[in-house]
């Protein structure tokens, strides 16, 4: 069967599936510089022509499959309005599913909710929100592959953390419950109350400067103390089986005004607050977790978490560390980006029985040349090792645009800005170049086989899911990748992972006696990757670009190696 899963409100993305392979994944942001977190926006000539780029056609989809969001109220199923699906001044209305915020039934049933679009005679199916994280989580998973069960841990930024367990076998959703009333916008609402982002627009970015900025705190044991009983407090008397999640909402906003004058009166730094406030969601996801898995001693102690919550490093490792599971996997698209997959996969594991993913993390969109003719940039042919030369003997950051994009958030070498980590300015530098502030952390990409020696525990972490621990003979050497606590965001590379940025990684270990480089995304301030050449060049803040071969300079650079020799 082929299946095509859409995304359609925020972070909206498109996914085919061809009898249980991915052939692409295209988010809207990673298309034509849109925005982050940019809703569906492709008409159906559109999806025509990205269809005919992999040889198939609209014609052709046996089943379309929506993913299920919130209506006005919380509970209530959505009609997504004003679509302009149909590539004229006609827009539709479509029909979803509802997100699933908090899940009572024992068990989530696969059945989709069927609708119909009578503008083009199209029908298509579409499931519960938590239900596409679910099995983008669970189909993407090694534990898929060995026909083995797992909990599946969903915290996204409209529900609180719910535990599932799935059974391979009877090919069943079994909900073990949240295991806190807490939504996962926590990592956002709160922060907004205090320095420095009370300043800043509410917007999702801010949990991921948040992940960086609470290395500046110190988690004080007094405050993690008082959010346990804030939190308590809220609770007292709530009868859990009476619980909405409009209730969830009041809780979440409640704890905030709490929280926040609890510090008003006890005169803490903000920035104590904010780190105490990790330690604590971290400390109580992994106690409950723990409490839940318990409870269930008769499942295989296999876990996937998504939603997302699952892109902060720092829970990940501690859930690893606390040896909760035997196993845990996070796919590289745990957040809504992943979710027209997920969704693909609901109607794949549902109408095939098809229930291991075959993926690959660099189906995006491919990378589109244009002529530079006119540009501010000469061309020539370039090898990887006079790639790394480069890099090695400047100093200077290089644009490396490659193929086709990586699914999900993070940059993982294909729409990279890598740069040489051995001077203590580089970071300082990249932020510069990325209009970041200065504490943001530049993240290492790292040959696989050397990490153990740079990083604790320096694992196999080929899409930047985990912390891991610069050892201290290595951070005088790569300054640029060590964060203010001595962490980094690693990602690790193996020849058949990413076979340019293997051998690129080797020759410049060659010349430096260093196996790794900076890596942070390449992109325009608050927009996805860089589609297309024009838009590298037109950018204009970095001297070299790299792609399939070719090296793009930019003359002025140029001008001043000439008149240095």
């Amino acid at each position: 069967m082929i299946i095509c899963g859409i995304k359609i409100t925020h972070d909206g993305a498109i996914a085919l599936i061809d009898n249980g392979k991915l052939i692409f994944s295209y988010e809207m942001e990673k298309i034509d510089n849109n925005h982050r977190h940019k809703e569906f926006c492709l008409s159906m000539p559109e999806i025509e022509k990205i269809f005919n780029t992999y040889g198939y056609s609209v014609s052709q989809i046996d089943k379309w499959v929506l993913d299920g969001w919130r209506g006005e109220k919380h509970g209530d199923p959505c009609v997504f309005k004003g679509l302009n699906f149909l590539n004229g001044n006609q827009t539709v209305d479509l029909e979803l599913a509802k997100y699933g915020h908090l899940i009572k039934d024992d068990v989530v049933s696969l059945e989709p909710k069927s609708f119909t679009l009578p503008q083009i005679n199209m029908s298509y199916d579409s499931y519960l929100h938590v239900t596409s994280h679910i099995l983008a989580a669970y189909c993407s998973s090694p534990f898929a592959e060995k026909k083995e069960d797992s909990f599946v841990l969903i915290w996204d930024g409209g529900m609180p953390p719910q535990l599932f367990y799935y059974k391979y076998e009877n090919n069943e959703i079994i909900s073990l419950g949240p295991l806190m009333y807490m939504f996962g916008s926590i990592y956002v609402d709160f922060p907004h109350e205090f320095e420095p982002y009370c300043n800043y627009e509410k917007h999702m970015s801010i949990a991921g400067k948040l992940m960086a900025y609470i290395a500046l705190g110190e988690t004080e044991e007094s405050i993690v103390t008082a959010y346990g009983k804030i939190y308590d407090g809220i609770m007292e008397g709530v009868d859990e089986d009476k619980i909405t999640p409009l209730d969830i909402l009041d809780f979440t906003a409640k704890f905030v005004e709490l929280s926040k004058a609890f510090a008003v009166k006890e005169g803490t730094r903000d920035k104590d607050m904010l780190t105490s406030l990790h330690s604590f969601l971290e400390q109580f996801l992994i106690e409950n977790l723990e409490k839940c898995i318990g409870e269930n001693p008769e499942f295989t102690k296999n876990l996937c978490f998504s939603g997302g919550s699952a892109l902060n490093i720092k829970w990940n490792s501690a859930i690893r560390a606390s040896k909760v599971v035997d196993e845990m996997w996070i796919p590289p698209f745990p957040n809504d980006s992943g979710n027209a997959i997920g969704v693909a996969c609901c109607a794949m594991v549902y109408y095939d029985n098809i229930k291991a993913l075959d993926w690959n993390v660099y189906t995006g969109p491919s990378f589109k040349l244009s002529s530079v003719a006119e540009s501010k940039y000469t061309t020539k042919s370039c090898s990887l090792e006079e790639l790394a030369t480069i890099i090695h003997e400047t100093n200077e950051p290089i644009l490396f645009l490659n193929g086709r994009a990586e699914l999900g958030p993070r940059a993982l070498g294909n729409r990279s800005i890598l740069s040489a980590p051995t001077s203590h300015d580089m970071k300082s530098l990249l932020n510069e170049i990325k209009i970041r502030e200065g504490y943001r952390p530049i993240a290492p990409i790292c040959l696989e086989e050397d990490a153990p020696k740079v990083f604790n525990p320096g694992t196999p972490d080929p899409y930047m899911l985990f912390q891991h621990i610069v050892r201290d003979e290595w951070r005088n050497k790569v300054p640029a990748v060590v964060h203010l606590d001595g962490s980094s965001r690693l990602q690790t590379v193996n020849k058949n992972e990413n076979k340019e940025i293997h051998e690129l990684l080797s020759h410049y270990k060659k010349l430096s006696g260093v196996p790794l480089l900076c890596n942070t995304s390449a992109n325009l301030k608050g927009v996805g990757f860089f589609p297309d050449l024009k838009t590298a060049i037109d950018w204009g803040r970095i001297n070299y670009i790299w792609s399939d071969g070719v090296l793009y300079s930019s003359k002025s650079v140029e001008a001043e190696t000439t008149q240095t020799k």
